[in-house]
């Protein structure tokens, strides 16, 4: 059997509370913490869900390797804009809200323009339009047609 669709994303983060702050200013959503010590933001078509680093890890069964601040983990989280403006408005609203603007929104090798911010982590947001990309009625990206 296939997993049918992505449904939560966990980042392990070293504050909780900070985190939880900063993703509510981020997505101007509240968040639902009806676990103790789990924080869970409803997003159209995935929950972020923020854990502290170190009950994460102990729930994987791993050590705790924290990574230098700032430091490339090997991927990103992502948002597509609609438009080249929109981007800009949210590197304004995410560096007000305590980002690191890792590179600032510019126009790519691909055509299209991107930028990158860490969240108190470090973990790395691409915002990115694209002129070959389109939405459904929904909000779901696609391909042009």
């Amino acid at each position: 059997m296939k997993i049918p669709r992505m449904t939560v994303i966990t980042l392990g983060v070293t504050d909780l509370a900070h985190a939880t702050a900063f993703y509510r200013e981020i997505f101007s959503t509240p968040p639902i913490t009806q676990y103790e010590g789990v924080t869970f933001i409803p997003l159209p078509g995935v929950w972020l869900s923020l854990y502290p680093l170190e009950k994460l890890a102990e729930d994987i069964g791993e050590e705790v390797a924290l990574p230098a601040p700032n430091s490339f983990r090997g991927f990103t989280l992502a948002y597509n804009a609609r438009s080249k403006e929109e981007i800009i408005d949210i590197f304004t609203h995410a560096a007000e809200a305590g980002a690191h603007i890792a590179k600032a929104p510019q126009d790519t090798f691909w055509g299209g323009y991107s930028g990158y911010f860490t969240d108190p982590d470090g973990y790395y947001w691409e915002v990115a339009w694209g002129p070959m990309f389109d939405f459904t009625e929904h909000g779901d990206l696609r391909f042009k047609a």
